[in-house]
């Protein structure tokens, strides 16, 4: 496995993020992934997906989005974010080998992605996987943060916690049905928006965050078909 550090620069150099790459030596697909809003890259929950990922034969890029890297609390504007991805995914496209490239990220990360693909798709990119989708604001349910993946013709993976307040599934359950065969939800059963089980459930979060790379591992077995 190797992994790697290096920094991306956005915007013709306007931001320039950090970012880094796990590639293990199997690697048969390769995935670039977006941070929530609350924690960069280096989140604990970051770390250990790529190394999930890893064991799965998956490599991944994970990058910083421009306000963490000054320091800031709140993202900045969703055109910044969605340069960065693109800035991203180029640099995943030309920079490291790989059978099929995908985009995506925890909760922010995966939803910016989505409206970038929406808006204009990603070069090279053949799907999306979302860990998270955050649908709505906690505890103002509505499905409009939706409404743009639609647009998007790639197929999309959706992992989600039963217990997500950002994701009632009473409105994501239809809004992916309606997005026919591109669109496939997987629901974890007690895991809550960053995939924390309670301590009473069955399986520890832990075994959930492994179980999310193994599910994104045998779907993307499916795509590579």
């Amino acid at each position: 496995m190797k992994t790697e550090r290096s920094k991306i620069s956005v915007s013709g150099g306007l931001h320039q993020v950090n970012a880094i790459s796990v590639i293990p030596d199997n690697s048969r697909a390769l995935i670039v992934l977006g941070h929530g809003a609350g924690a960069g890259m280096e989140h604990h929950f970051m770390v250990q997906l790529s190394h999930h990922l890893a064991v799965q034969g998956i490599g991944s890029l994970r990058f910083n989005f421009p306000y963490i890297e000054q320091g800031r609390r709140t993202p900045t504007s969703p055109s910044v974010a969605q340069a960065t991805i693109r800035a991203a995914v180029e640099k995943a496209r030309t920079d490291i080998p790989h059978k099929l490239l995908l985009a995506g990220g925890k909760s922010y990360g995966g939803r910016m992605t989505s409206q970038a693909q929406a808006q204009e798709p990603l070069p090279g990119v053949g799907a999306l996987v979302f860990f998270g989708f955050p649908l709505h604001a906690p505890g103002q349910p509505g499905d409009s943060r939706g409404a743009h993946l639609n647009e998007i013709k790639v197929p999309m993976l959706f992992l989600q916690g039963s217990r997500d307040k950002l994701a009632d599934l009473t409105l994501l359950s239809p809004l992916v049905d309606s997005l026919g065969a591109k669109a496939t939800l997987k629901i974890f059963d007690g895991a809550d928006h960053s995939f924390s089980m309670p301590r009473s459930a069955p399986k520890s979060s832990g075994e959930v965050q492994t179980e999310l790379a193994q599910i994104t591992s045998g779907w993307i077995d499916n795509l590579l078909k």
